[in-house]
C-alpha cells in the first residue's frame, strides 16, 4: 500500500507516492495552464486548472503502482490563493492567485484600522495585498455580484476537497495565511472579521492538519485514477510541510525550501510575536505539527532563475535534465572572482524585511564584456545575499542556529549552495528526499492512518540528509565588499520606489 502526497504549488501540481517507510515509489508533476493578468497587478486562473493538473498527475502516479495501490491521498498547497464557490461548491469566478496584488488599498486600510501591532499580535502577519481577506474586501467592492454569490472563499486544497464532494476544510497553517486567523486560539478572529464586516460563514472551517476529511467518492476516484473509498486527509501550507519533511519539529532546527520563493523556517512552542519580528515583517503562525508554530523569512528567488533561463538563455524546455545540463555548463564558465554585478531577484516584489509589492528586479554593473555566465553568477550572488539577510533576520527572532536543512529544486546548483553557505556563515545540509513538501505531507497521512504514533516518530524514521556544504572562509572574504554594496543598493532602491510611488499618486485625479 502507498500514500499519495500532493503539493499544489504556485506553478504546478506535484504528486508523489510514498511507501509506508518513506521511500518514493512514483512521482509526476503537471503544470497549470498559464495564469491571466487582465490588468496590472492582477493574477487569476480558472480553478478547474488545479483539478485538471491534479487528475493528470494522480493518474500518472497511480499507473505505476500496480503492486502498491494508493491507500490514502493528502493535499497541501501554496498559501493565499482563493477560490470563490457557491452553496453547491460550484466555482463562481476565477481563482485569485497568491501573487495577485490588486487589493493594495484594502490591505492598507486593514493595517490602518487595526494597527500593525494589533494585527501582528493576532495573526503573526503584517497587512499585505496577497492575503485573502484584503482580496475578499476588493471583490466585495468591485465585484459585488461575485461576492454575494460566493458562499465560501476556499483555499486550493479546500477547492480540491469540495470538488471531491467532501467538506472544503482548511488546516490551521493555511488558515493562518488569510490575515484573519487568531494563531493563539486557532480560530477565526472575531475582532478582525467584525472590523472588516465579513462573516465567518464566508470562510472555510478550520481543522488541524492531518485531519481525515472523508472517503473518496466514486466519481472523483475515477477522474483521479484512484480506488473508491480511500481515505482523504487534510494537508497544510507548503512551507510548514516542507519544514516537517526536513525534520523541523522542535525549536533549534531550521529548514530552507528553494523554489519560486526561498523560505527559511524555524519551529517554536509559541509564535514569535516581538517588536523585532514585527519590524522585519516576519511571519509567525501555526505549524502543521500539533502545538507548534513556525516563523518564516522569505524572498522570491527561483522566479529570477526561471526568467533568466527563458529570456536570456532562450530555453523553452525547462525539464529537469535540460536545466541540470544548462546550469552545469554555465557554472563551468563562471570565474573564480565575484561577478561585479549587483542583481536583486525581486520580480515578485520584496518580502522581508519591507514587503514592498512595487519592488522589481534590478541588474546593475553591466559592461560590454558581461557574459551570460556573468549574469547567471550575479543572480546566484544576489540570491545568496538575500539568503544571508533572511538568516540574520530569523536568528534575531527565533534564536541562533548554525545549520540549515535544505530541500527544493533550487538546491541543484552547486555554486548557489556554496555562495549561500559562505555569505551566511551557515552549514547547509541537503535532504536525501529533496521533495520535502510532499514528504512532510505524506507524514501527516501516515500518522492519520496510524502508521506512526506521532510526527516525531515519522521524522525519526523518514528524514535523512545526503551531503553537507560548509562555509568557505576565502569565498566569504572575497564577497565582503559585494555584500556591503548589495545592502547599499537595497536601501537606496527603497527611496527610489517611494519617489516613484509618490509621483504616481500625485498624478491621480
Amino acid at each position: 500500500m502507498s500514500l499519495l502526497a500532493v503539493d499544489m504549488g504556485t506553478s504546478g501540481c506535484k504528486a508523489i507516492a510514498f511507501s509506508e517507510d518513506g521511500r518514493v515509489l512514483a512521482q509526476k508533476t503537471c503544470a497549470y495552464s498559464h495564469f491571466h493578468s487582465p490588468r496590472a497587478s492582477w493574477a487569476e486562473m480558472p480553478a478547474g486548472n488545479f483539478w485538471r493538473a491534479l487528475a493528470s498527475a494522480s493518474q500518472a502516479v497511480a499507473a505505476h503502482l500496480t503492486k502498491d495501490p494508493v491507500e490514502v491521498v493528502v493535499i497541501s498547497s501554496h498559501g493565499e490563493t482563493i477560490v470563490p464557490v457557491n452553496q453547491q461548491h460550484q466555482v463562481v469566478a476565477p481563482a485569485i492567485l497568491n501573487f495577485d496584488n490588486r487589493a493594495a488599498l484594502e490591505a492598507k486600510w486593514m493595517g490602518d484600522v487595526l494597527g500593525p501591532q494589533r494585527m501582528f499580535q493576532i495573526t503573526g502577519l503584517t497587512s499585505h495585498p496577497m492575503y485573502p481577506i484584503p482580496k475578499m474586501l476588493w471583490v466585495r467592492k468591485h465585484q459585488p455580484d461575485t461576492f454575494s454569490s460566493a458562499a465560501k472563499f476556499l483555499t486550493v486544497p479546500g477547492y480540491i476537497l469540495a470538488r471531491m464532494g467532501l467538506p472544503g476544510y482548511v488546516d490551521y497553517s493555511l488558515a493562518s495565511r488569510f490575515l484573519a486567523f487568531d494563531v493563539h486560539k486557532r480560530a477565526w478572529s472575531d475582532e478582525i472579521l467584525c472590523k472588516c464586516e465579513i462573516s465567518a460563514e464566508k470562510l472555510p472551517d478550520p481543522v488541524p492538519a492531518g485531519s481525515v476529511a472523508g472517503r473518496l467518492p466514486s466519481s472523483a476516484a475515477h477522474e483521479l485514477g484512484l480506488r473508491e473509498g480511500i481515505t482523504v486527509v487534510v494537508g497544510g501550507h507548503d512551507q510548514p510541510c516542507a519544514a516537517l519533511g526536513s525534520g523541523v519539529v522542535e525549536p533549534g532546527r531550521v529548514s530552507a525550501s528553494f523554489g519560486t520563493y526561498e523560505c527559511l523556517v524555524a519551529a517554536s512552542y509559541r509564535p514569535a510575536i516581538s517588536a523585532g519580528a514585527l519590524a522585519a515583517n516576519l511571519n509567525s503562525y501555526c505549524h502543521v505539527v500539533p502545538d507548534r508554530y513556525v516563523t518564516l523569512a522569505y524572498f522570491p528567488s527561483g522566479i529570477m532563475l526561471d526568467w533568466f533561463l527563458r529570456t536570456i538563455c532562450l530555453a523553452e524546455d525547462l525539464s529537469t535534465t535540460f536545466v541540470d545540463d544548462l546550469l552545469a555548463s554555465l557554472e563551468g564558465a563562471v570565474g573564480a572572482l565575484p561577478s561585479g554585478l549587483l542583481i536583486t531577484p525581486h520580480l515578485l516584489g520584496t518580502c522581508n524585511p519591507d514587503f514592498n509589492s512595487d519592488a522589481s528586479g534590478i541588474v546593475a554593473g553591466i559592461r560590454p564584456s558581461t557574459t551570460r555566465a556573468d549574469l547567471y553568477q550575479g543572480i546566484l550572488e544576489g540570491i545568496a545575499c538575500e539568503f544571508a539577510t533572511m538568516s540574520d533576520l530569523l536568528r534575531e527572532a527565533a534564536g541562533s542556529f548554525e545549520d540549515v536543512y535544505v530541500s527544493g529544486g533550487g538546491a541543484r546548483s552547486v555554486l548557489g549552495l556554496k555562495l549561500r553557505a559562505a555569505l551566511s556563515g551557515r552549514r547547509l545540509h541537503l535532504m536525501q528526499c529533496r521533495e520535502a513538501v510532499c514528504l512532510g505531507t505524506a507524514m501527516l497521512a501516515a500518522v492519520a492512518l496510524g502508521k506512526h504514533r506521532s510526527l516525531s516518530e515519522a521524522v525519526q524514521q523518514w528524514v535523512r540528509t545526503s551531503e553537507s556544504v560548509v562555509p568557505d572562509p576565502e569565498m566569504a572574504k572575497s564577497y565582503q565588499g559585494q555584500r556591503q554594496a548589495y545592502g547599499v543598493l537595497y536601501s537606496s532602491l527603497a527611496r527610489l520606489r517611494c519617489a516613484r510611488n509618490c509621483g504616481e499618486a500625485g498624478g491621480v485625479s
